[in-house]
């Protein structure tokens, strides 16, 4: 056993316990982080295997040349999500051509047409149009729904019988995707006490994301428009349309100027 045990060394050893820090750490890094830190990550796994190699530890600019090396498998399967939409957009613009345009056309037509209806029955929702970003990370998803967007099913999504009411539509190009999601809730401490948990919850995505969320208030009938952490109160139905077409097409909004926040009951 003497052997063995003259064969280990201080920094050895050193370096074999950085090396399973390290490996723990990502394994944090890759289940709590956002997808897109990963790249500055990289970019410090780089300079810590040339210091390494400069200190001579052996094992610990091994394990970041592997990390290295594997940095594409990595990140595809981390941007896997980005990269099928960025490949289905990528296809739709070269074979859809007019037809597209008609199927966003119909869709903004039958998601207006659902928000009037919820508002004039003063039935709350909460809906999420997804841009470009993903919000997989955030999002606790409830039901996958794969249908296209019509005012028939937003209806019976939220009636206040159905099982999936309380949680988010999620709706990505021309489809929804998933209903009864759950989402993250605003943080920030200047907002108004009135915002109830729908108001909250679309701030709170808006926020970390550059998705445009649509709340209906099941106390006024309102709608409102939110989007970059600010919120549009009884939104005009024409800027509705607006900016639920440019979502649904994947463009960038122009930034809004929150109104004035309301005192009433906002859930």
């Amino acid at each position: 056993m003497a052997p063995l045990f003259d064969s280990v060394t201080l920094p050895g050893l050193l370096d074999k316990l950085l090396v399973a820090g390290l490996v723990y750490g990502c394994t944090l890094i890759l289940k709590k982080e956002a997808a897109l830190r990963i790249l500055a990550v990289l970019a410090v796994i780089y300079v810590s295997e040339f210091g390494s190699k400069t200190l001579g530890l052996t094992a610990t600019a091994s394990f970041f040349h592997l990390l290295l090396f594997s940095a594409p498998v990595i990140l595809a399967v981390i941007f896997q999500s980005d990269l099928k939409r960025a490949l289905f957009s990528f296809w739709k613009r070269h074979n859809s051509g007019e037809g597209g345009n008609r199927d966003v056309s119909t869709t903004v037509d039958e998601l207006s047409k659902g928000l009037h209806e919820l508002a004039e029955r003063r039935i709350g929702a909460l809906i999420v149009i997804i841009r470009q970003m993903s919000i997989e990370h955030l999002v606790q998803v409830g039901t996958e729904i794969d249908a296209k967007v019509t005012s028939e099913l937003l209806n019976s999504i939220f009636l206040p019988y159905s099982p999936i009411h309380d949680g988010a539509v999620i709706i990505q190009r021309e489809k929804i995707t998933s209903a009864g999601c759950i989402l993250p809730l605003s943080q920030n401490p200047d907002i108004a006490k009135s915002f109830g948990t729908r108001h909250r919850a679309a701030l709170g995505l808006s926020e970390q994301t550059d998705v445009l969320v649509l709340v209906v208030s099941e106390e006024t009938g309102k709608i409102s428009i939110v989007h970059e952490g600010k919120i549009t109160y009884d939104a005009d139905p024409a800027e509705i349309r607006r900016l639920s077409r440019k979502a649904i097409e994947g463009r960038r909004a122009p930034r809004m100027t929150a109104t004035p926040e309301y005192q009433g009951d906002t859930r």
